[in-house]
């Protein structure tokens, strides 16, 4: 019943629209499937460390101190932002612009994957909260835990992975100029507005 609830929890989290989201279309219009694929592995790496940490307590360090908290709220949305503003360079040269801080291909998808991920100490937080709601009594913690964060990762894997085949099925309209372009604008816009709210906002 515990395991149940945790999947449907699962379903509905990864249903709501934010930055995994937005990076792992941005990378599947850009490069494809593949792409795309590489930063959803990346992304559900860093979901599963942080879904580790907090098994075994790591998370609640970040949690408990406000500097490292700030550090990386700031880079993360430094990140983001980047990533916003290169979109919307590329939306209005039309040409093809380099991620930040990745190298080419596969690699650099995943690394933008694992590294706004990792970069997002509301991740951390989240997953703090989240994970323990479901642990049912008298269970070893860390172990379900560690067994919870796979299945997030497992369940992530399946959505985002419907996702991307249903975006690589329409790109011959979504890879049209005029549409790639208007898409890299949003794209942009939606990136550079997450990187400022992650700045703005509070625990």
């Amino acid at each position: 019943m515990y395991l149940l609830a945790f999947a449907g929890a699962c379903v509905l989290v990864a249903m709501v629209p934010g930055v995994s989201t937005a990076i792992i279309l941005r990378q599947t219009l850009r490069a494809g499937r593949g792409s795309g694929m590489a930063a959803t592995l990346g992304n559900e790496t860093g979901i599963l460390l942080w879904g580790l940490a907090a098994a075994f307590g790591l998370s609640a360090l970040l949690v408990a101190s406000q500097l490292a908290y700030d550090v990386m709220r700031v880079a993360g949305a430094v990140v983001l932002v980047v990533m916003g503003a290169q979109a919307l360079w590329q939306a209005r040269k039309g040409a093809p612009a380099p991620e930040v801080a990745t190298a080419p291909g596969w690699r650099g998808a995943y690394l933008a994957g694992v590294g706004t991920c990792l970069a997002n100490p509301k991740a951390a937080v989240f997953a703090m909260s989240f994970l323990p709601q479901f642990v049912p009594p008298g269970q070893n913690v860390p172990v379900t835990l560690v067994t919870l964060a796979v299945v997030w990762v497992l369940i992530d894997l399946l959505w985002y992975g419907l996702l991307i085949w249903a975006v690589a099925k329409a790109k011959d309209w979504l890879g049209r100029p005029a549409v790639r372009r208007r898409l890299e604008q949003i794209s942009g816009v939606v990136l550079i507005g997450l990187g400022v709210r992650l700045v703005v906002e509070s625990r």
